[in-house]
Order: C-alpha cells, then sequence, then structure tokens
C-alpha cells in the first residue's frame, strides 16, 4: 500500500501542467533526435542531456523520462525504415522489420513497434514500481565489502560481454578508469592526472565526456565514412494494423515483455539476449514459418517488447543499486550526478518524490509517446531526408553548444574535441564505448567503497570477503573471467564424431544457407579444375 500511495503522489507531481508539458517536449524531442540515421536511445539521451540542465530536478527528469523513451522508439523506426540499428538491442528488430517495410508493410512494422514498445515499457515499469523497494531493502542491509564486490561484477561483465573481443573491452574500461582518476584525491587531497591544469582539480564533468564519446566520436566516424549520395527513403504510408496483424501480434508483446525485464535488470544482462531469445521464441511458436526471413511480423512485435521491457528493467538497479548496466541507464545516472543527486540505496528515502514522481513521468511518457508517434510516424520518416553533411553538422554544434552550457568555460570545449577524438579512435579500432563511460562513473565509486573496506579492517586485504554477499559475487566474477577460458579447453579435449565434420571449412563460420552456397562453389571449382587438366 505504502508503494501505491507513493506512486500516486508521483502521478499528482507528474501531471501538472508545467511537468505534463516537459513530458511531452521530451518525448518530442527524443523521438525527433532518436529517428536520425545512427543515433541510438543512449546518444540522444547524452546529446540532450544539457537541455534539462537549467530545470529544477523534479521537471527535469519528467523531461528526461520522455527523452528516455522517446530515443528507444527513435531507434526501432531507423532499424525498420533504412535497416540502420541505433544501438545492437535495435539489430534484430531490424531483421524482420526491414524486410516489411521493403515489402510495403512499413506501417504495420511501426504500428506493431510503438504499440509493442507501449505495452512493455507499462508493464516494465509497474514492475519497476513494485521491486525497487524490495530492492533497496536488500541493498540497505549489504556493507562495502558487497557493494565493493557488486561494482566489480557489474564492471568486468558489461565489459566482458561487449564488442569485438574481451580484450578490447578491457581496455575500454582501463581507459575509463583512468579518465575517472582526473582529480583531487578525495583522501589525500593530491592532485591526480591534472597534468599542472588547475581547470582539471575538480573532474572531468560527466556530461561533456559523455556527450563527446558518443555524440562527437559517432559524427566524426559518419563524416570519416561519408557517402555524398542521398539515402534512399521508404514510404511508411499511414500507420495502422488489420484484425490479423493484432492476431499475431499481442502473444509475441507479452512474451517480450517476459524476456525483457528480468535480463535489464541484471548485470550485464542488457537488451540483447532477451531480443535474440524472443526472435528464435517467435520463430519456432509462429504458425507462418515461411514468412520468416521475408518480413514476419511476429520477429519486430517480440524484439521489440522485449527491448523496452529491458529498457524498464535497468532502471531497477540504476536507481536502487546506483548501478548501471548499459549506456542508456549510465547516461541517465550521469544525469543524477550532474544534480548532486546519488542513486542508490538512500535515494527512495533522500529523493522520494523526485523518484516516484520519475517513475509515474514513465507511465506518462510511455502513453504520450504512443498517442504522438503513431500518427506522426510518416514525419519521422521524412527527417531522414536530411543531407548527412547537415545532420551531422547540426549534431556538433548542439553538442558543442550544451557542452558548454554546463560549466561556461571554453576549457570544457577542449575536452569536447580532444575525448570526440578519442570517441572516434576507440570505433576504428574496435572498442567499445560503454565499459569507458562505467569506468569513468563507477571508477570513483568503486574507490570510495575500497578505502573505506581497508579502514574498517585496518588495511587488512580479508575484509574484502568479509561478508557472504562478497563471497557469493567473488565466485560469480571468478567464472565470468574463467568460463571461456574452460569452454574452449573442454571443447578442445572433446572428440568430433566423424559424421558431424564439415565437407567444406567455410561451413565453420557461415550459416546453413551460405555453407551449402560455399560447397557448391567448392564443387564448381573443382569441376572446372579438372576439365581443364583433360584438355590437351
Amino acid at each position: 500500500m505504502d508503494v501505491w500511495s507513493s506512486l500516486m503522489d508521483g502521478f499528482a507531481t507528474a501531471l501538472t501542467p508545467m511537468n505534463l508539458l516537459y513530458a511531452m517536449i521530451g518525448v518530442l524531442l527524443g523521438t525527433a533526435v532518436g529517428v536520425l540515421p545512427g543515433l541510438g536511445p543512449a546518444m540522444t539521451v547524452a546529446l540532450l542531456l544539457p537541455v534539462t540542465a537549467a530545470l529544477e530536478p523534479t521537471s527535469a527528469f519528467i523531461m528526461f523520462a520522455g527523452i528516455y523513451y522517446g530515443g528507444m522508439y527513435g531507434g526501432s523506426t531507423t532499424s525498420i525504415l533504412l535497416n540502420t540499428p541505433g544501438e545492437s538491442s535495435s539489430v534484430v528488430t531490424a531483421i524482420e522489420g526491414n524486410k516489411m517495410a521493403k515489402a510495403g508493410r512499413a506501417a504495420q512494422a511501426l504500428a506493431t513497434a510503438a504499440i509493442g514498445s507501449f505495452i512493455a515499457g507499462t508493464i516494465g515499469t509497474a514492475l519497476l514500481a513494485g521491486l525497487a523497494p524490495l530492492v533497496v531493502q536488500f541493498a540497505v542491509s549489504l556493507g562495502a565489502p558487497s557493494y565493493f564486490a557488486i561494482m566489480i561484477l557489474a564492471l568486468l561483465a558489461v565489459t566482458a560481454v561487449l564488442g569485438s573481443s574481451r580484450l578490447r573491452g578491457f581496455a575500454s574500461l582501463g581507459l575509463g578508469l583512468a579518465i575517472g582518476l582526473v582529480g583531487i584525491d578525495s583522501v589525500t587531497g593530491q592532485r591526480r592526472l591534472t597534468f599542472g591544469q588547475p581547470m582539471l582539480a575538480d573532474g572531468l564533468d560527466i556530461v561533456v565526456v559523455a556527450v563527446a564519446i558518443f555524440a562527437v566520436g559517432e559524427a566524426l566516424w559518419v563524416a570519416a565514412h561519408l557517402r555524398r549520395s542521398p539515402l534512399h527513403i521508404i514510404p511508411v504510408g499511414r500507420p495502422w494494423m488489420g484484425k490479423k496483424d493484432w492476431a499475431r501480434s499481442w502473444k509475441p508483446w507479452l512474451r517480450g515483455t517476459a524476456f525483457g525485464f528480468p535480463f535489464g535488470a541484471l548485470p550485464a544482462g542488457g537488451a540483447e539476449i532477451p531480443t535474440f531469445l524472443s526472435y528464435v521464441t517467435e520463430k519456432r511458436l509462429t504458425k507462418h514459418p515461411e514468412e520468416f526471413g521475408k518480413g514476419a511480423i511476429e520477429g519486430v512485435a517480440g524484439p521489440e517488447a522485449a527491448n523496452n521491457a529491458a529498457a524498464a528493467g535497468t532502471l531497477t538497479p540504476m536507481l536502487a543499486l546506483g548501478l548501471p548496466t548499459n549506456a542508456t541507464a549510465a547516461v541517465m545516472l550521469a544525469a543524477f550526478t550532474s544534480y548532486g543527486i546519488q542513486p542508490g540505496p538512500q535515494l527512495f528515502s533522500s529523493q522520494g518524490p523526485l523518484v516516484w514522481a520519475l517513475i509515474a513521468s514513465l507511465f506518462i511518457g510511455n502513453l504520450l509517446l504512443l498517442l504522438i508517434n503513431l500518427p506522426l510516424a510518416p514525419l519521422w520518416a521524412k527527417l531522414l531526408q536530411l543531407p548527412r553533411p547537415y545532420l551531422y553538422a547540426g549534431i556538433l554544434f548542439f553538442a558543442t553548444l550544451g557542452a558548454y552550457s554546463v560549466n561556461l568555460q571554453a576549457f570544457d570545449l577542449v575536452i569536447l574535441l580532444v575525448l570526440g577524438a578519442l570517441g572516434f579512435m576507440m570505433r576504428r579500432f574496435g572498442l567499445p564505448v560503454l565499459p569507458l563511460i562505467l569506468g569513468v562513473i563507477l571508477g570513483p565509486r568503486i574507490e570510495g567503497q575500497l578505502r573505506r573496506t581497508l579502514q574498517l579492517f585496518a588495511g587488512d586485504p580479508a575484509g574484502l570477503w568479509s561478508e557472504p554477499i562478497a563471497v557469493v559475487v567473488y565466485i560469480i566474477v571468478a567464472i565470468v573471467i574463467l568460463w571461456p577460458l574452460l569452454f574452449k579447453l573442454v571443447r578442445r579435449n572433446r572428440p568430433v564424431p566423424a559424421s558431424v565434420v564439415p565437407a567444406h571449412p567455410s561451413e565453420v563460420l557461415l550459416g546453413e544457407d551460405d555453407a551449402i552456397q560455399a560447397d557448391q562453389n567448392s564443387t564448381r571449382i573443382h569441376h572446372n579444375s579438372h576439365h581443364n587438366k583433360e584438355k590437351p
């Protein structure tokens, strides 16, 4: 009952005319920026983060909730229309969604994505409201050793599953931890990594870092690969769904929600795994298997619901524990810290009205998103007709303006360009950017918990595993680190039956259809070489 009354108080705050206006502005801004090519929810939130800086915290986070869900919807729009996922969690949506668009069913794909996002987001937010206080009660009982272990697990788990290799992920994490060390040591008062610059004594502003790595780095990367030819735009028509589309979509919406929320709430869970599981499940349960790979509506409804349910799930550990589990949650954590608010177990007691207003605004923003974007889908598609040079010139302009508005210091522009170049180089060499952001945000907090633990136990390292939760978490950490090595050893020592040895080496790396094609090509090459040998 306490949760219900707190949520009603949150609705009372969020439904005031001014806060409702901020929610609507947030939805429009988030969707407008999110539908632009290459801009995912994380970059959308990072780019628009300075927009909320002049507002008081409650109004700012209500607007931020609209930006958050608007960016999520915008990412699905580009995946469907242009086959350009804004982030990895939208890749599965693009598989069937873009096929539907090419088949003239872009309207239905956009509609099922919007409605599925609304249903999954509403259910996920309700679970967030119910589960977050329970997670807080558990978190209050934890000590510094357990918090240190959980943060280490979050860093290692998220880093290990991203990027083309684990080594690149840990390299990105190291860069983030180094950036997080810039400033004055909170215990000794010594300056670290300031290089004699007084402006670096307070450390690097996380908003400047996020905008530089996400927006500026991406703009430079696209500019380096810019094509002068205009984009091919697919007309979306009027978004509507027939009875058959509704009948084929409602079960995938619910199943996708069931997949998405638990994975989103887990450290390193993210939305990639549940979207893939949702797609595989719908492919097995569908009554129209022949449509998969050609534009099956179930392949859009399920993964998109899983994606948005996972997005709601990520807010549970972020608000209750202060642990971001994906890039968007990391940028949202940066928004809290920019207001001097520390997410964690004390957040619900110290900032209760703000938190419940934020949760209530998630419901409101989700509904506004559905009401506004269903009729406006053709308009968002027309935004994609902007020439790429104008588009990314505008992104760089607003990123520069936003970074300068944080502290009104020209030095931040230098930091913006330097870190933007770093973001470009990371993309050039395949380093994921999320571990860097997590390292910048969580690095100082991990250091604080480590020092607190060592002070409590007089410098004895055994204090790090003095709590049962910490021991369990360290076992999980060991499994995360050693599992790939153990898996390779077991696989190497396992005998391979002769019946499963592939006829062509390319079958090991290619899919079934590609393997058949490779085998046909191999047979053709062998036949031609034999024919040439028979010639005199």
